[in-house]
């Protein structure tokens, strides 16, 4: 399929071939749900944690005589039943990461970007290159070509003055084409795709 690719000042700078192997796929959410998933239980830093009863600093005597009182027979104050003492089955820390087959995170990735495509919120621009390091002059590129949120793929490296201007523009992501994943694809609106990106892209797809 053809796009036009634009220029970041809005003007038209030729067309780019975009493979059907890896744009023109019909997109199947089970896909990309499973690969969403995968990456968030990833993210996860599983550090929660909640003292057992072998944990609270509290004493480990008897709290009263075993029988003779007419309440329930109870040994520790340290049981969960009890104010002040440890959790029963509570957090612990632990890895929340789960294995998905290299195939599927791939497959994933391409089904992502025909969502994107299909929904007509992909831009092919030619360079992604800012003259000085401005947000201001930068937000107002970006305001110009509708893109409110957004997230930005260039080459092998993002360069510095374009990536020094875009770092504070809110809802707005740049990634070198390396990073580029299923969660932030779905998580912005537009997805911004340097020509460098595209032939990387099919690159590892060939």
């Amino acid at each position: 399929m053809d796009l036009t690719v634009k220029t970041l000042e809005g003007k038209d700078a030729g067309k780019v071939s975009l493979s059907d192997a890896i744009f023109g796929l019909e997109p199947r959410e089970d896909i990309i749900a499973r690969v969403v998933r995968w990456q968030l239980a990833k993210k996860q830093q599983g550090t929660h944690k909640a003292k057992g009863r072998a944990e609270v600093a509290r004493t480990g005597a008897k709290m009263y005589k075993q029988k003779g009182t007419g309440r329930a027979r109870h040994h520790s104050a340290r049981a969960p039943q009890f104010r002040g003492g440890g959790k029963a089955h509570g957090p612990v820390v632990r890895s929340h990461a789960h294995d998905l087959p290299k195939k599927v995170r791939a497959l994933g990735l391409r089904h992502a970007l025909s969502a994107k495509l299909k929904a007509e919120e992909i831009i092919v621009v030619d360079d992604l290159v800012a003259k000085e390091a401005k947000t201001k002059a930068l937000a107002g590129v970006f305001a110009s070509l509708g893109l409110t949120n957004a997230l930005i793929i260039g080459g092998a490296e993002i360069e510095s003055n374009f990536k020094l201007a875009a770092q504070n523009i809110p809802n707005v992501d740049v990634l070198p084409v390396q990073g580029i994943n299923v969660y932030d694809i779905l998580r912005r609106g537009k997805l911004v795709l340097s020509k460098a990106a595209v032939e990387a892209l099919e690159e590892r797809f060939k």
